[in-house]
């Protein structure tokens, strides 16, 4: 929008001083006079509408209008034969007039025929950064209002029920979700997100009616992660906490790992805790006898003028599929690499967190120049694929310096 208005500023700025100085050197000059002056500035501005019409800044028949204006003005104006310009002072202040009235009729001409807003982004985007609760409201209404006469538009209903739900609305949301499935009854989402608003409304239980359109949901697309969240939450507030624990770890083999959602559903796994919670993460005995690893961890050679012979090697297993917490560590020296390596459940930081405790982990190994646990930049890393505990032979690499 600056830039657009620089530019505007810097057009008009160099078209007055094209219309101006003339101006007033006719003006001021003995022998001129008003009709030649006036014949002037119609020219200029006849000059002006073809260009405008050209460019495609002013419609046609807005073109004709004008014009014919212009030339009525420029007869009337020719006709009456006045007095030649009285001194150089009357001249300035006609040319200063000229001077506000050609910015002044640009800009009333834009406002009316332009389109002011396409300037702003964000009236495109509808950012909720770039607008303000009334004006989200008065958007919403509209919205809403256009729907009367559309009834059809599920996408509309839709989005409105998405609105309503953003300002707490949700008996309204809920209303809009309703004619929106109408509309589309074999929707995912939008029955996982009428479930949820009809759940609000009706005092934050997912009781009823909103479990079975979590059920629709599910039969329509079983791996839908808020239907399956959801649904899992009803489940555990009927104390069914078996059945919860299987539909959040269905949610797991959606989520990647390492994502918030993830690490908030497993959280509720082991809330739900019981012989439920106890039974997913359970090895049998005889495999306990295997929770180990063993293999090697070797250089890049690229990076090798990149670790010295003091640098701290950690080398460490996670879980494939949870916590990002190391089940098993071990600590070397950069003069050690190549290392052999063993990781077992002696080397666990926390009871409860074991190589036991899981069937698949990521074996990575890391050389810190700071011997931080935590990754900082500067430090070089690698890992392997996912592999079974038990496992001999794991190859490591350190490949990647973090940036």
């Amino acid at each position: 929008m600056t830039l657009f208005v620089v530019l505007g500023v810097l057009l008009v700025a160099g078209a007055l001083l094209f219309v101006v100085p003339p101006l007033v050197r006719r003006t001021a000059r003995p022998g001129a006079s008003r009709d030649a002056v006036n014949a002037a500035v119609y020219r200029d501005q006849l000059r002006e509408l073809e260009v405008d019409l050209q460019a495609g800044t002013l419609a046609p028949d807005q073109h004709d209008k004008a014009r014919r204006e212009i030339e009525a003005r420029l007869v009337a104006d020719l006709g009456k034969n006045e007095a030649q310009a009285q001194s150089t002072g009357s001249a300035r202040g006609a040319a200063l007039a000229l001077g506000l009235a050609v910015p002044i009729c640009a800009l009333a001409v834009y406002l009316s025929v332009g389109n002011p807003r396409a300037l702003s982004p964000l009236a495109d985007e509808g950012s909720p950064h770039g607008i303000t609760a009334q004006q989200f409201e008065t958007m919403v209404g509209r919205l809403a209002a256009r729907l009367k006469d559309n009834p059809e538009d599920a996408e509309g209903w839709m989005m409105l029920g998405r609105s309503y739900a953003v300002m707490g609305r949700f008996g309204d949301s809920s209303e809009a979700y309703a004619k929106a499935v109408a509309r589309v009854p074999d929707d995912a989402q939008l029955l996982a997100d009428y479930a949820d608003s009809l759940a609000m409304a009706q005092g934050r239980t997912l009781r009823g009616e909103p479990e079975k359109l979590l059920k629709r949901a599910l039969a329509v697309d079983p791996n839908n992660v808020k239907a399956l969240v959801l649904a899992g939450t009803a489940a555990f507030d009927r104390n069914d906490r078996a059945g919860a624990v299987r539909y959040w770890e269905r949610v797991l083999s959606v989520l990647p790992g390492e994502s918030d959602m993830a690490q908030r559903v497993r959280a509720s796994i082991a809330e739900a805790g019981g012989s439920a919670g106890k039974a997913q993460v359970a090895r049998p005995a005889q495999a306990q006898g295997n929770a180990r690893i063993s293999g090697v961890v070797k250089l890049d050679p690229k990076l090798a003028g990149k670790v010295a012979p003091d640098d701290t090697v950690f080398i460490f297993a996670r879980a494939a599929e949870g916590p990002r917490m190391p089940l098993a560590i071990l600590r070397k020296q950069g003069r050690d690499l190549p290392v052999q390596f063993t990781l077992d459940d002696s080397m666990a930081m926390a009871p409860q967190m074991k190589l036991s405790a899981f069937p698949r982990v990521v074996v990575g190994a890391r050389v810190s120049k700071t011997a931080n646990a935590s990754a900082q930049p500067g430090d070089l890393q690698g890992a392997s694929a996912p592999i079974a505990v038990g496992s001999a032979g794991v190859a490591v690499t350190i490949d990647t310096e973090i940036q």
